[in-house]
């Protein structure tokens, strides 16, 4: 009778499972890994050091205890540089890191065009809170219905909201629509730099979430269809 279980003698044993390498830096070349007969060297300084035998940069790099990294893989003849490895993955590894934690410290505040004006406070309060904080603060405002026929009037909201503010942040850029939508990001000013409008020690703790809570405007209950 033919077996029908593999042969134990190719391919993955039963449960093996082949480790994948997650590493982002394993496939940049460097050293002995190096293999081509020429390259282009840049000093760890970044000048240039011309065309050379790949064998001689690599004696260059070890000399000054240092490494040789293939930097521009593509090109004729390849580029490579002289530099501290390590270091260099530290560096980009510590970028990766602050990158992620600014990407997760963005707030959001929510407007309309017809928000009340305790409603609208209370927001800025929540901003002003968010940037004292050192988080960026996106401002948005969505509008409903026949506001779309009048986008000043957003603008008009947002503005406001940016001079309200103006003491702990700045635009990134100008307002912009996007369909039915204003946005604007704002980022903190350096911290000597701060001044609050609105929030005060005494006042009551402000919640941490990283969007602002829906809080119905005192118009909402109006129908859109009712807007001449």
């Amino acid at each position: 009778m033919a077996n029908s279980f593999p042969s134990s003698g190719g391919g993955r044993r039963p449960g093996h499972y082949q480790r994948r390498n997650n590493d982002p830096f394993a496939g940049i070349r460097r050293n002995h890994r190096i293999r081509v007969p020429q390259i282009r060297v840049i000093s760890p300084e970044g000048k240039q050091l011309g065309i050379m035998q790949t064998e001689k940069a690599l004696h260059l790099a070890i000399e000054v205890g240092l490494d040789l990294v293939e930097v521009a893989p593509n090109a004729q003849p390849p580029v490579c540089r002289i530099m501290d490895f390590g270091k260099y993955v530290y560096e980009e590894q510590k970028k990766s890191s602050h990158a992620k934690v600014t990407a997760s410290r963005i707030k959001e505040i929510e407007f309309t065009v017809r928000i009340a004006e305790n409603d609208f406070l209370t927001k800025l309060k929540r901003g002003e809170h968010f940037l004292n904080q050192g988080s960026k603060v996106k401002l948005r405002l969505k509008f409903r219905g026949r506001e779309l026929a009048h986008p000043e009037l957003g603008f008009d909201v947002m503005n406001k909201a940016i001079t309200e503010l103006a003491g702990m942040g700045a635009p990134d850029s100008p307002p912009r629509r996007m369909g039915k939508q204003i946005n604007v990001m704002l980022t903190p000013l350096p911290a000597n730099k701060r001044k609050p409008k609105f929030v005060h020690e005494d006042d009551e703790p402000i919640a941490e979430d990283d969007t602002d809570p829906e809080t119905p405007d005192h118009d909402e209950a109006h129908d859109d269809t009712d807007q001449e």
